[in-house]
């Protein structure tokens, strides 16, 4: 696959020398042929609605069908507020969060903020921002570290994540996660009683990611609709490549969700593309008739390029868990 990575086989004394070392090394070392598992094709996609069951059954044949021909190991949660519908596929399964992480450390940032009762500082600033439109590692770190497990603890708590568990020491990269837990998430940003009152912030800053980073679950969106996302893309010695997207989607006329988790590609671009087949009969579902949509990322833009937020290899001396690889 022409992928160079460095391994990191040195122990890290402190979060701020792994920013120094293992993030800005971005992870070179080769990576070896991955045998993808065929097993989530066969597991059924759940999909129902309150408002329109017969929606709901076309989006569980054409998630279906969208992932008949794909190998790997995919996690789908998708929630309409207009119609009630919610599809779920394996959506509490455990992947390494990768990128996606900095969606809970965006809005821990916010949340201590109003709990402090102030607004966020010019340093706060200074890091949120290119943490999420750039996706920096860099900047995910210095706030990473200044919450402390124990704030992210207590914020896991109050979302109500049930699968969620951050990483050590400051390997936030490697926060175990799961679909369901980030649908939560992003509850946390478009629900009107959500505890987050600075929510319209972190919305517009996943509204400005930037265009080479905007891949997956906004392919087949239509005009007329702004889309709020983040995305994950990281190699590692098991389980090849994991690459997620997690997206909401407002405008006008309804307000809905789309999460994708994945592993067990054998490059970036064979996990992209899996995640936009589902985008694509999600919007196509949801929004029949609706104008112009989101081509699909060409194959030529994948950069197979690490986000950088985790090593290639196990950590030093630590005995990681395999992801969790049942429906």
């Amino acid at each position: 696959m022409g992928i160079r990575m460095l391994h990191c086989r040195t122990a890290i004394a402190t979060a701020v020398v792994f920013a120094a070392t293992a993030v800005a090394s971005a992870l070179l070392a080769p990576i070896p042929a991955v045998a993808a598992e065929a097993g989530t094709a066969q597991v059924p996609v759940d999909c129902s609605s309150t408002g329109d069951p017969d929606l709901a059954a076309q989006m569980s044949r054409d998630i279906q069908a969208a992932l008949s021909s794909r190998q790997g190991t995919v996690s789908v949660a998708v929630r309409d507020d207009e119609t009630g519908l919610t599809c779920s596929l394996a959506s509490e399964r455990q992947y390494d969060s990768a990128s996606v992480a900095k969606v809970m450390i965006m809005e821990g940032v916010l949340r201590r903020a109003e709990e402090l009762g102030r607004k966020l500082t010019t340093w706060e600033l200074a890091n949120i921002r290119p943490m999420i439109t750039q996706s920096d590692n860099d900047s995910a770190l210095r706030l990473w570290t200044d919450l402390g497990h124990a704030y992210l603890n207590r914020l896991l708590t109050r979302v109500g994540t049930t699968g969620t568990v951050l990483g050590p020491n400051g390997y936030w990269g490697l926060t175990r996660t799961t679909a369901a837990d980030q649908m939560r998430f992003l509850d946390v940003l478009t629900n009107a009683r959500s505890f987050l009152t600075s929510r319209a912030d972190g919305l517009k800053l996943m509204s400005e990611v930037r265009s080479d980073q905007r891949w997956g679950v906004t392919s087949g969106m239509p005009t007329g609709l702004t889309a709020h996302i983040k995305n994950g893309w990281l190699p590692r010695a098991t389980h090849g490549w994991r690459v997620h997207s997690v997206g909401a989607f407002t405008g006008s006329a309804r307000t809905y969700h789309i999460v994708v988790l994945t592993h067990d590609n054998p490059t970036m671009a064979y996990g992209v593309r899996t995640i936009e087949r589902i985008a694509q009969a999600v919007h196509r579902g949801l929004n029949q008739g609706r104008g112009r949509i989101e081509s699909p990322v060409p194959e030529s833009a994948v950069s197979e390029q690490s986000d950088g937020s985790a090593p290639y290899e196990p950590l030093p001396g630590r005995d990681e868990p395999e992801p969790d690889a049942t429906p």
